[in-house]
């Protein structure tokens, strides 16, 4: 139990996030009776773009989320996975801090910097990824002087984070379950 009103928004953020995901679970099995109450497409897009992996590349996936992420395709159908279930903000942190690496010069670093600390690190942001203290704090230090390891530890968290809880996920769904038949 918390102590203190300051422990009590970090609870109930931990406590709306539980419930965001377990919605989404529920959102993923057809046979729910909450499919009658909040209508969702039986199976998100993926961009026309990216080229369909064989078998053999799609079962890898199942124990790599990296070789997931490198693929055009496991990355659209991963990203698919996530918005189905409302829970997007882990990868398109991930891409942010891809996309913050590859930039150059020090103006456009310092700006992407600050959009990304705005959109997912600061506390109620609107996508909000759920880092501790420690992370945040470092996170946090590192962009008064932005270089592209700025986001490094945090990616790291999200990163681990979607490996342990969001890919086995995924491996049970009917997206990925398509892509190894």
């Amino acid at each position: 139990m918390c102590k203190g009103l300051a422990a009590l928004p970090h609870t109930c953020l931990e406590r709306a996030k539980e419930i965001k995901t377990k919605l989404g679970t529920l959102l993923q099995k057809p046979e729910s009776s909450i499919d009658l109450i909040i209508p969702y497409p039986e199976k998100p897009e993926k961009p026309a773009k990216a080229q369909k992996p064989t078998v053999e590349d799609a079962w890898q996936w199942r124990n790599s989320l990296e070789k997931l992420l490198q693929n055009p395709y496991g990355l659209a159908s991963f990203r698919s996975f996530l918005q189905s279930e409302f829970s997007e903000e882990n990868i398109e942190f991930w891409i942010a801090c891809e996309d913050y690496k590859k930039t150059k010069v020090p103006s456009k670093m310092a700006e992407k910097a600050q959009k990304i600390y705005e959109e997912f690190i600061k506390s109620e942001a609107p996508k909000e990824v759920n880092i501790d203290h420690f992370t945040k704090s470092v996170t946090v230090k590192n962009l008064v002087e932005p270089s592209v390891n700025s986001f490094d530890l945090a990616q790291k968290r999200i990163f681990m984070l979607m490996e342990k809880d969001s890919l086995p996920r995924f491996v049970r769904s009917s997206i990925y379950q398509d892509l190894i038949k």
